[in-house]
């Protein structure tokens, strides 16, 4: 049987989907909230919130992560960050994942990834589960009604998070399992109920598919100025680090928090909703997020909740340091109803330092941004993948490796030749510790941050007097109105300037370390801007 706002064109048994029990296609909030509560998915929260938890996986799983190996990408897929899955191994999961999801219900969501309508990247989302096709609703771009009259998806995810994969039948590494099919433009995900695994297999997608149409993608947040989307911002970064919180800024419209492509127009969003953290999240430092935790539809994930009240706990963490709520775009009154933007003017790399050795902002020139950008610094946060606990250092290229199915250098050259294409100018901000390490620093202050970056996106930093930093070469500034002189130097924060020295020699260390890999692939610009 089959019911839903839209009959589609081509429907599941079109697609060789065959012996489901009830079809719901493309329902709208309402019915989704009715069915998720209806099948005790979830509960009902304090404004029309859905209260739901993911089980044993509250983060993403990378490493059950691969790609099919195919003729049609065997060169161009970067396998040593992307496991292959032979074809043989592929066929078996997606016919036992059918056989498994026979009898039972589905929910199909046919959406949109992208907002720019030239270069957008039409999908079919199907889950067992209700509120995960409301969060693939919430999280996409959702077409207009008319948009879905002859809906044909050009790439189609299947969710079912209670099958259980068999590694040495389905050449994966665990029962869980996310697998690409570029070939047969399908994405196979099981054994997880974490529902940003749908949202990154898209974007997985999207950064394989665009960069050979010369766009640009990229794992950030973008906004810009009232009324002038020339004066376009973006904000690159792994989770944690900042993207949603600094890109929501209420002075200027958000196009976006995690997902953007850069293309010969311009910048545009590849979702229609945000996928914010939660931990410690507050009324004062971040109204508009915080709002949006009380509003019909908004998916509250792994928070602790008041069983009689509903009313939830921002700093209890016992499921997870992973909350999360999943929200519309439009729930912030500032957002772009286009989610469009120009050509970034700014370019900002958040970098989350563990170490306690990163200023709080500084300039680079263009060979040291594509340096930091491959170089991909920051922390991963605890939570945001499994079995991270507390921040680790990382290196993660292009500041989004989980996400990266092409070589770094293909999304470097390419950040390279837009930045000196439109004169966009750089800079690294982190938002990590400052004061000494993570367990003996502090986080930086979010209102020092957002001073800096108002400067800098106003353009008056540009007028500051700068010093060159001794370690690492870059250009910091002494004095910001509003800012703390002594917080501008970290060498200075630290009670002993000597620990602060040897610390940053360990981490200029690493950097070179890692960027080894790169020295046979890349200019010699780059190469000169390299520390250590």
């Amino acid at each position: 049987m089959e019911t839903g706002r839209v009959n589609p064109a081509l429907k599941l048994e079109d697609q060789g989907i065959e012996g489901l029990g009830h079809i719901y296609y493309n329902l709208l909030e309402p019915d989704l909230m009715e069915q998720a509560l209806r099948r005790g998915e979830g509960h009902l929260g304090n404004g029309g919130t859905l209260l739901v938890a993911t089980g044993q996986h509250t983060g993403r799983s990378p490493k059950d992560k691969f790609v099919v190996r195919t003729p049609d990408v065997e060169d161009t897929i970067w396998w040593e960050n992307n496991p292959p899955m032979e074809p043989e191994a592929f066929d078996r999961l997606y016919r036992d994942m059918l056989a498994h999801l026979k009898g039972r219900d589905v929910f199909v969501e046919d959406l949109h990834a992208g907002a720019d309508p030239e270069h957008r990247l039409d999908v079919r989302m199907i889950t067992e589960l209700a509120w995960h096709a409301l969060f693939n609703r919430t999280m996409l771009r959702r077409p207009a009604r008319a948009e879905l009259d002859g809906f044909t998806p050009e790439f189609t995810l299947i969710n079912a998070p209670s099958f259980k994969a068999d590694p040495a039948r389905h050449g994966c590494r665990s029962e869980t399992v996310i697998a690409l099919n570029f070939q047969k433009k399908l994405i196979l995900v099981g054994g997880t109920g974490y529902a940003g695994e749908n949202k990154k297999s898209i974007f997985t997608l999207l950064n394989y598919i665009l960069p050979g149409k010369g766009i640009m993608a990229m794992h950030c947040s973008a906004n810009h100025a009232p009324g002038n989307p020339v004066d376009t911002a973006v904000f690159f970064g792994l989770s944690g680090t900042g993207k949603t919180t600094l890109s929501a800024d209420p002075n200027r419209v958000l196009i976006g928090d995690d997902e953007h492509g850069w293309s010969e127009r311009g910048t545009f969003n590849f979702e229609g909703g945000c996928y914010a953290k939660t931990i410690n999240l507050s009324a004062e430092a971040e109204p508009e997020i915080y709002a949006t935790t009380g509003k019909f539809a908004t998916i509250i994930e792994n928070m602790v909740w008041d069983k009689e009240t509903r009313e939830i706990d921002f700093e209890d963490d016992s499921l997870t340091a992973n909350t999360r709520c999943a929200y519309p775009l439009h729930y912030i009154s500032n957002a772009s109803e286009s989610g469009l933007g120009g050509h970034p003017k700014n370019v900002i790399m958040l970098t989350c330092d563990s170490f306690g050795v990163l200023p709080p902002i500084a300039r680079l020139t263009p060979a040291q941004a594509m340096y930091h950008f491959l170089s991909g610094f920051t922390a991963k946060v605890a939570g945001t993948e499994r079995g991270v606990t507390e921040p680790q250092p990382t290196f993660s290229t292009c500041f989004g490796a989980p996400f990266m199915p092409r070589r770094p250098e293909v999304y470097g050259a390419l950040l390279r030749d837009k930045i000196a294409r439109h004169g966009a100018t750089c800079w690294l901000v982190n938002t990590g510790w400052t004061g000494g390490a993570y367990g003996t620093g502090s986080r930086m202050p979010i209102k020092a941050t957002r001073a800096l970056l108002s400067a800098a996106l106003d353009g008056s930093l540009n007028n500051a007097t700068f010093r060159k930093d001794p370690h690492f070469g870059f250009d910091v500034p002494v004095t910001v109105p509003g800012v703390d002189a002594t917080l501008l130097d970290p060498r200075a924060t630290w009670e002993d300037p000597e620990a602060y020295d040897a610390q940053a020699a360990r981490l200029v260390g690493m950097f070179a370390e890692n960027f080894e890999q790169y020295l046979a692939h890349i200019d010699e610009d780059v190469r000169a801007a390299a520390i250590g």
